[in-house]
């Protein structure tokens, strides 16, 4: 490879002089220069210095069959020499993304049938907006356009993905999001359950929060209420089991369209191939990205239901909407053989029996204890780690998050890839790791707490 022939202080800088990263402070990552990662295999990345991490992020929550899989490239270099690329428009199409469609039609939910491709989870998601609201101007009430969705929630981050989401700094710098979007309370009992409430209880009030949106508004304003099953990006936020049945009854009883963001739940990650199973949810679209391809090629398919798809087809005449790499014949490849290995490695049943019950028990006996850590939970194959100044409390570092960057510093440092998220470290690794990758996990970040607690008894 070419980068073999700069150094590392020379990417740094080539990095620095031309590269704007996603969600950076660029001064900040300047002043102190980008980690170089190299390569990867299984389980494992590389940096260019030859230091080798345990990716505890499946890169960005997508990498669910791991590193270097040969018939992933062998796909797409197939696909390429045969088609590397022709659009979906002009009533064109090319073999695999008609034959993925029909796949992902018998993975999802059963009534869900059909398939919108694009290249990102902001793209799927700014499609099911576009999608819902124009289902019901065909059903002749286009004043049914509000979307209810939920506080630090996160769609993505184009100006749609950004305004459906419900994270605050990202709306203060978009200075103007789409119209006629809503954001009710969060179902994170950790935090904001009422002393003496039950998950039970919380569930069903966090759900009422729903309700309580459609009734301001009106049931004849409200299109949908969108959600992550799990809310990944804005800290693993698992909520209780009322919550998703009580939340289907609302959308109902006022028919309301149900939206599920499962760009980091689905294709294995909660031990079902989405955790529309996982929930018992019917949604009437599921947006998903990201581990379709396991990240070896970007695409996202928004997976719709047969009522929007009846309409759709029946009376929608165009459908003034679509991507130029939409179904991408190379992305659909990697896809197709991407699922294919899932399934036959078992991926998806060995999170479900083996190793997210493992996880779970490990988080709790080797970082649940300690002094550091409020909260550890986890569903599948993704966790949370909530760091306390104070366990009985609850009380938190200040400034908000330094703590968590401190850990995650450490856990780096440690040959230990993870994410801070506030005052919460997340994990979301891939699908492949074994009992014992997860112990080796877990012996790194209790090591970094420690290093980590260390240093804060410093200040």
């Amino acid at each position: 490879m070419t980068y073999q022939n700069y150094s590392l202080k020379q990417l740094q800088q080539i990095d620095a002089a031309h590269h704007l990263h996603p969600f950076t402070d660029h001064k900040e990552m300047r002043e102190a220069g980008s980690r170089i990662i190299t390569h990867a295999n299984g389980p494992f990345i590389y940096d260019s210095e030859g230091m080798e991490i345990l990716d505890g992020m499946a890169g960005l929550w997508c990498v669910n069959i791991g590193y270097g899989r040969d018939e992933l490239a062998d796909a797409a270099y197939a696909q390429m020499k045969e088609l590397p690329y022709y659009n979906s428009f002009f009533k064109c199409s090319t073999p695999t993304p008609v034959l993925l469609a029909k796949k992902l039609a018998e993975l999802a939910p059963k009534h869900v049938n059909q398939v919108i491709y694009g290249s990102s989870g902001s793209e799927a998601n700014d499609t099911a907006l576009r999608l819902v609201r124009h289902y019901w101007a065909l059903e002749g009430k286009p004043e049914k356009n509000r979307i209810i969705s939920r506080k630090t929630a996160y769609h993505g981050s184009t100006i749609a993905g950004a305004s459906l989401g419900g994270m605050e700094p990202m709306h203060k710098q978009l200075n103007g999001a789409v119209p006629n979007i809503v954001h009710v309370m969060m179902p994170y009992a950790y935090e904001l359950a009422l002393p003496g409430e039950s998950d039970h209880d919380f569930g069903l009030r966090a759900a009422k929060a729903v309700e309580d949106a459609i009734l301001e508004a009106g049931a004849d304003k409200v299109a949908a209420f969108i959600g992550e099953p799990v809310m990944g990006a804005g800290g693993v936020k698992i909520p209780p089991m009322s919550y998703w049945p009580e939340v289907q009854r609302i959308c109902r009883k006022y028919d309301v369209l149900l939206m599920l963001d499962e760009v980091i739940t689905g294709y294995g990650r909660t031990g079902e191939w989405f955790a529309a199973q996982t929930f018992d949810i019917e949604p009437d679209t599921i947006t998903t990205a990201k581990a379709l391809t396991s990240g070896y090629q970007p695409l996202s398919a928004l997976l719709v239901g047969d009522r929007i798809a009846a309409t759709l087809v029946e009376k929608g005449g165009e459908f003034n909407h679509g991507y130029t790499y939409a179904g991408h014949p190379v992305a659909c490849a990697v896809a197709l053989k991407n699922l294919e290995i899932m399934e036959r490695e078992g991926l998806v049943d060995r999170v479900k029996n083996d190793t997210g019950p493992y996880f779970a028990k490990a988080l709790q006996e080797h970082i649940g204890g300690h002094d550091l850590v409020g909260e550890v939970r986890s569903i599948g194959l993704m966790g949370a780690i909530e760091i306390v100044r104070d366990k009985a409390t609850k009380e938190r570092f200040l400034p908000a998050g330094s703590a968590a960057v401190l850990v995650r510093d450490h856990a780096i440092a440690q040959g230990m890839m993870l994410r801070a998220t506030g005052d919460t470290m997340i994990l979301s690794p891939p699908l492949i790791w074994t009992r014992e990758t997860i112990d080796m996990a877990c012996g790194r970040i209790a090591k970094a707490l420690d290093l980590a607690q260390a240093d804060l008894r410093k200040r």
